[in-house]
This record gives C-alpha cells, sequence and structure tokens, in this order.
C-alpha cells in the first residue's frame, strides 16, 4: 500500500469537548472570536495525532452562521485570525504540516436550494483575500453543487497569484438510497469529476456524509479520472459521524447527534476500504476527532 497524507478532523465537536464557547448559529466560528487560543489548541492536537495538512477554522465565517452584519464588520478580521491561528500552530510543530484555507459553502451546509449565484463574489473574496497570505492550499469544501465550486475557483484564480492547489470537497446525498452517488443539489458524481476536472482542480475529496456512501463515490471518480487521463487529480474522504442528513437540513436548528458506532477501530476500516479503492487524501469531518487521526495515523506508518 502507498502511503497517504493524512488531513485533520472535525473542529466544531473538538471545540465543544474542549470546553470553548460554542453554540448555534455560530458553531465553530464562536470560538474564533472568544477562544482562538482553544482553536490553535485543537491544531496542535490534530498535529500531534499525525495530521500533516490542517484546515482553517473558517468554516463558519459566513452570513449563515454569524449574520450578514458580522460578516460586513468582522468577517475579514476572523478570516485572517484563522490563518494567522492555523499557520502559527503548523509553524510551531516541527513538522512539515500544510494549512488549508476553508471555505465553505456559502450559503449554508447541505443546502443547494439557498444558493445565490449573484452573491458569491461578494462573500467568498473578503475569505479568499484573507487567507491567502497564511494557507499552503485551499480546500472548497461541504460543496453541494458544481456553480458554487466553479465561481469560487476562478475568484481564487485571480486572488492567488501564487496558484496554489486547490481542493473540493463534496457533500453527498445520504438520506435515501440513490441508483448513482449524488450531490445534495441532485447532481451526479460524474458530471462533478467531470467539471472539476475541465476548472483544473488539484484533488477532489467527499466530506461531511456518512463513510458508507463515501466508497462508491471515490470508485466512481477514480474510473471518470482515468478515462479522462487524469490521474495526477488526488482523491480523497474525510467522513462524518452524522446519522444521514434529509434535503431539509437545518444546520442551525441545534447540534446534530452523532453516531456511536464510529469508534477509532470502525472508522479506520472506512478508510482502509478508502485507501484501497485509491483515495491518497484521508481525514475526518464532524464528530472524528483527534483519537480516529492517531488510529489512521499508525495504520499508515505501519504500511
Amino acid at each position: 500500500m502507498t502511503s497517504f497524507t493524512i488531513l485533520d478532523g472535525g473542529m466544531g465537536r473538538e471545540l465543544e469537548r474542549r470546553g470553548a464557547p460554542f453554540k448555534q448559529p455560530e458553531w465553530s466560528a464562536l470560538a474564533m472570536m472568544e477562544a482562538p487560543n482553544i482553536v490553535k489548541e485543537v491544531h496542535q492536537s490534530y498535529i500531534q495525532s499525525g495530521s500533516r495538512v490542517i484546515t482553517t477554522n473558517s468554516y463558519a465565517l459566513v452570513p449563515f452562521h454569524i449574520g450578514e452584519e458580522v460578516f460586513k464588520e468582522q468577517g475579514r478580521i476572523l478570516a485572517v485570525l484563522s490563518g494567522k491561528v492555523a499557520r502559527e500552530a503548523a509553524d510551531e510543530s516541527g513538522t512539515d504540516t500544510k494549512v488549508a484555507g476553508s471555505l465553505a459553502p456559502l450559503f449554508g451546509s447541505y443546502r443547494a436550494d439557498l444558493y445565490q449565484a449573484d452573491r458569491v463574489e461578494e462573500l467568498a473574496v473578503p475569505l479568499i483575500e484573507s487567507l491567502n497570505p497564511y494557507v499552503d492550499l485551499w480546500l472548497s469544501e461541504t460543496q453541494s453543487l458544481i456553480d458554487e465550486v466553479t465561481r469560487v475557483k476562478a475568484l481564487v484564480d485571480k486572488i492567488d497569484t501564487d496558484h496554489k492547489p486547490f481542493w473540493v470537497s463534496f457533500t453527498l446525498e445520504d438520506s435515501e438510497p440513490t441508483a448513482e452517488p449524488l450531490l445534495r443539489s441532485g447532481e451526479t458524481v460524474v458530471e462533478a469529476v467531470k467539471a472539476m476536472q475541465a476548472i483544473g482542480v488539484n484533488a477532489i475529496l467527499f466530506n461531511c456524509s456518512q463513510p458508507e456512501i463515501i466508497g462508491e463515490a471515490i470508485q466512481v471518480t477514480q474510473t471518470v479520472l482515468s478515462s479522462l487521463n487524469a490521474n495526477d487529480i488526488q482523491i480523497g474522504a474525510y467522513a462524518n459521524a452524522f446519522p444521514p442528513q434529509p434535503k431539509n437540513a437545518t444546520a442551525n436548528d441545534g447540534l446534530d447527534e452523532l453516531r456511536a458506532d464510529l469508534t477509532p477501530p470502525a472508522y479506520l476500516t472506512w478508510v482502509k476500504q478508502w485507501v484501497e479503492d485509491g483515495a491518497t487524501l484521508i481525514g475526518g469531518c464532524c464528530g472524528i476527532g483527534p483519537e480516529h487521526i492517531a488510529a489512521i495515523n499508525e495504520f499508515n506508518k505501519a504500511d
């Protein structure tokens, strides 16, 4: 087995577990406002567990979570701080850890129905400009539809003159069985992979979905990329520990319960399958913590 790159795990639940300020609708943004030191501790914990890519705590720095006024007044300040904190954690670790700039869905997780194409530039540019000096790569994550990623990638290409790697991670429909892997918008993974290859992404991942459905998406991605002679595009996965999420999921209504069965050994079972199927970027999303990353790291080292 070829070794793979280990990403970090979920930020929000780990902040909550450590006693950081944490509530809806601000989610992980509240700790960025009131306890950035605990955010740094979480980054450090993941690095110590084996992560070699950590993600900025900028996911919730959008109006959907912090409101329109706070975004206008503090969005850039908080995004800069999220970049600085992650950069410090990586640089002080004595490891070759990269920092990924998290570019979240601008209108809410899982909610392709709330998408507003005419506001993408207004909301994305402050985040991209603020994170750019601190990150080694971009991670457009938990994306539900193709058009948002395409527009954000075009903005990154204009702003980031260093042309850092751009990774995209899609969230998959997992509330009901589907004939083939689908994004939460209803678009197919096949369509998404072809579109991402066309705009020049460096990696395609799947996250914030149940581990049970990610494997098929990886297999489909591998097949499509091979057909396009695009095997230089990496494939990755970082699942969550939520039960299935319905189409009308309302991320700000309360904290979702976590599955008790996704222990580190259980999660590692899925990781092994993803790696066998061709994934080279592996981490965890909501509810997957440092102990899961440590188990993945032990497996990676053993092989």
